[in-house]
């Protein structure tokens, strides 16, 4: 079973930071690409940034600029760095990655349970 756990969401005021962390647990598998969607109420969700397994990355036109993904390949984890943050980028942020199992050799996609980031204005 493979799981994905996100943490550091929160409240922050506009133009502050945010760092979100999203981890990979379990046995024999491995990661293919990794990324970052949001949900605001109301609204569908969105690809905020994508990452792929060699680093190359791609970004929303909302954020570019202004947030940072990364990867640990060693940690199998991804960051979102969020910075200069606007009251628009409040959302649920979900992580997901791409994944292959010891029993399934196709990729499958694994996404968190969700961390909540609220900006004020």
């Amino acid at each position: 079973q493979v799981q994905l756990v996100e943490s550091g969401g929160g409240l922050v005021q506009a133009g502050g930071s945010l760092r979100l962390s999203c981890a990979a647990s379990g046995s024999d598998f491995s990661v293919n690409a990794m990324g970052w969607y949001r949900q605001a109420p109301g609204k569908q969700r969105e690809l905020v940034a994508h990452i792929t397994n060699g680093g190359i990355t791609n970004y929303a036109d909302s954020v570019r600029g202004r947030f940072t993904i990364s990867r640990d390949n060693a940690k199998v984890t991804v960051y979102l760095q969020m910075d200069s943050l606007k009251p628009e980028d409040t959302a649920l942020y979900y992580c997901n990655a791409d994944i292959r199992t010891r029993w399934n050799s196709n990729l499958i996609r694994y996404w968190g349970q969700g961390t909540q980031v609220t900006v004020s204005s």
